[in-house]
């Protein structure tokens, strides 16, 4: 269900971006750079969160890691992870496919300026086995999001 959402968000807003199968898994971090061939901080995670009664979505690379004192500074609470059911239901994408593109319904879209140290990343497309190629400054475009500082940086 959610990799069509996925598909018909481009199909609607850049029909030039085409989503990518994989016939592995790309639900980790490890798997996705493995199975699109890309090096780890080049795969956009995002992480689903609710900060008081507030869900929001953090996009970041691959390779950093999520800051608490950062992201209660950003958004005046203590972050708190969706839990697997919570994730589907809110996002309509599983966990290991959730990204920021086709969403059940809209949710406020933060991508991390660790993004910025890459001219191509890719998110997941809704699925397990399925992923986008985009540049980070379009991803944030086309989602609305606003950028941040929240994340460890590591190379």
């Amino acid at each position: 269900m959610s990799l069509e959402s996925v598909r018909a968000f481009f199909a609607e807003k850049a029909p030039d971006i085409s989503v990518i199968e994989s016939p592995i898994s790309s639900a980790t971090v490890a798997l996705a750079a493995e199975a699109y061939g890309v090096e780890p901080g080049r795969i956009a995670k995002t992480l689903s969160l609710r900060i008081g009664e507030r869900v929001i979505l953090i996009v970041a690379s691959g390779t950093s890691r999520m800051d608490n004192k950062k992201v209660k500074a950003q958004f005046g609470g203590k972050p708190k992870m969706l839990g697997l059911e919570e994730v589907a239901d809110i996002t309509g994408h599983e966990v290991g496919g959730v990204c920021p593109f086709g969403l059940k319904s809209p949710l406020p879209i933060y991508c991390d300026i660790s993004l910025k140290a890459f001219d191509v990343v890719v998110p997941a497309a809704g699925s397990t086995h399925s992923a986008v190629s985009i540049t980070p400054e379009r991803m944030a475009e086309l989602t609305a999001a606003e950028w941040v500082d929240v994340c460890e940086h590591r190379p």
